[in-house]
This record gives structure tokens, sequence and C-alpha cells, in this order.
């Protein structure tokens, strides 16, 4: 069975990335395959990468209040690309009135602080069927 393939990346100028990196970390040793792209992203750069890397599912951290802002470019970027086949996935500190809007704007799963190992892994996997 194919491996799924994640890239995990934040965006703009949020440069807290103690969590991405755990997360990662998380998913490599649950059998992931995992790319993650670091800090200081733009939406088109995540998308290109994703395009090139044939990625399942972008997973995005967001510490700074700009997921709204940054989804939305990142969606719309994905769409023109053809990318419609690709999951979504968000964490990090996101307002609990954000998250319906996240998932209406093609969000699959948020993920907030204090999420367990357990749960965001189950979350991803959840995705790949």
């Amino acid at each position: 069975m194919k491996k799924s393939r994640i890239i995990l990346a934040k965006c703009g100028l949020d440069g807290h990335e103690n969590g991405i990196k755990i997360v990662s970390q998380w998913l490599k040793e649950e059998g992931f395959e995992v790319l993650y792209i670091g800090l200081y992203n733009t939406p088109e750069g995540i998308i290109r990468t994703a395009i090139e890397e044939n990625i399942d599912i972008i997973g995005l951290s967001f510490l700074e209040g700009s997921h709204l802002y940054y989804f939305e470019k990142i969606r719309e970027i994905a769409k023109k690309r053809g990318l419609e086949n690709v999951k979504f996935v968000i964490g990090g500190v996101i307002p609990p009135e954000d998250i319906a809007i996240l998932k209406k704007m093609g969000v699959d799963e948020v993920f907030t602080p204090g999420a367990t190992r357990e749960a965001i892994c189950k979350g991803i996997r959840s995705l790949c069927k």
C-alpha cells in the first residue's frame, strides 16, 4: 500500500515551529511520508511543492491569527492548479469560532493546542482512505 505523502508548512511571517516539528516526527513514526518545508513559505510555494512532490495532504500551522487570510489564498491557488484531491489540515492557535469557517472554506481537519498525538494521527489517517 502506498504511503500517504504529507507536506507540513508554516506560511507568512510566523516563526514558531516547535509544534509543527513535533507533529512531523509523530506522523513519520506512524508511517506517513512527511516533508516539512519549514518557515516563511508563500501560498504559491506551498502549492508548487505539493504538485512537484505529488502530495496527498497539506498541513499548515498558524499561531498568529493569519489562518483565514492564508488559507483562502492557498485554496484559491490549489483550485487554479487542479489540486482538487488534496486534503487540507490546519493546526495551531485557531479561535473556536473560526473552525466552522475554515471547514466551509475547504479545510478537512483542524487541530488546536492540546490535541493529542493519537487524535492527530487518527485524524490524518482518516483522510487517507
